[in-house]
């Protein structure tokens, strides 16, 4: 897919937009994926809503919660090579604190339907994972701390600001795309490339979770992180495990290092110069 016009890429160096026009191009980047989202999803609804018969192979629809999780555990550990996967809000199927290996269920966890070995919540060791993350996974509880482990065992990890669906893909030959609440499907080629393809595009125009690199410490790195994605100071604050107020200082203080009056001027700040 080409650029949207008007994106800070395509920007001369220097130049930076005022507050409209970066609002502008936000808001036409995210109209842009929540259309590949939901062509995606009304495709899928479409197959799934047929799917039987000869074509079980192909699509298997997934309604219940319990099927849902046994599905997500058993593809992530399945994987050979690759994972990849996008992350929401509302985890009602795996809620985030009981992906943590010391989560409220301890470091083994038993499978939905009580049969085989305990889940491991480690995850794979043996593939690469690729994920991406929203706004509504950022505030949801542990979201951080779980990114934070996920990134100490080298998973590449990115942001976006629009609403994502819930994906997951292993090895380019599996996924599992949630179309709507309490209902998945399970996609194997040929129409696995559907979601290969909507994964790559959103993987594009994401930013990544933290840097390394830089003067800044890592807690103004995520209050920088979460402020682009919308959240509250009372949300981020909430989050970082400090006072709204703490949040309003730090932010004033990166405002007065990056000399910018605004918190537009210091998100476009912060990206043309690569603290987050």
């Amino acid at each position: 897919m080409s650029p949207v016009p008007g994106t800070p890429s395509q920007r001369p160096a220097g130049s930076a937009p005022s507050g409209p026009a970066l609002r502008a191009s936000l808001t036409e980047l995210r109209d842009h994926l929540r259309g590949a989202d939901a062509a995606l999803a009304r495709l899928l609804g479409q197959w799934g809503s047929g799917a039987g018969g000869s074509d079980d192979h192909i699509v298997r629809v997934l309604e219940s919660r319990e099927e849902q999780a046994r599905r997500i555990y058993d593809i992530e550990y399945a994987a050979r090579t690759t994972l990849w996967g996008f992350q929401s809000g509302a985890n009602t199927v795996a809620p985030v604190p009981t992906t943590l290996p010391d989560g409220p269920d301890g470091p083994d966890d038993q499978r939905p339907d009580g049969n085989g070995p305990p889940m491991r919540k480690d995850g794979n060791p043996d593939a690469s994972y690729r994920i991406v993350v929203d706004r509504d996974f950022l505030s949801e509880p542990a979201a951080l701390r779980a990114l934070d482990l996920r990134v100490e065992r080298g998973h590449l990890v990115r942001v976006v600001d629009q609403p994502l669906i819930k994906l997951l893909i292993a090895d380019g030959e599996t996924a599992m795309v949630q179309v709507e609440p309490g209902r998945s499907l399970e996609l194997r080629p040929p129409l696995v490339v559907l979601a290969i393809e909507l994964f790559e595009s959103v993987w594009r125009r994401s930013r990544p979770y933290l840097r390394e690199d830089g003067d800044l410490s890592p807690t103004d790195r995520r209050i920088l992180q979460l402020m682009l994605s919308g959240l509250t100071d009372a949300a981020t604050a909430h989050q970082l495990g400090t006072s709204p107020r703490t949040v309003q200082r730090r932010v004033r203080a990166l405002m007065d290092l990056a000399a910018v009056a605004s918190r537009v001027q210091l998100g476009w700040y912060a990206m043309r110069n690569n603290w987050v």
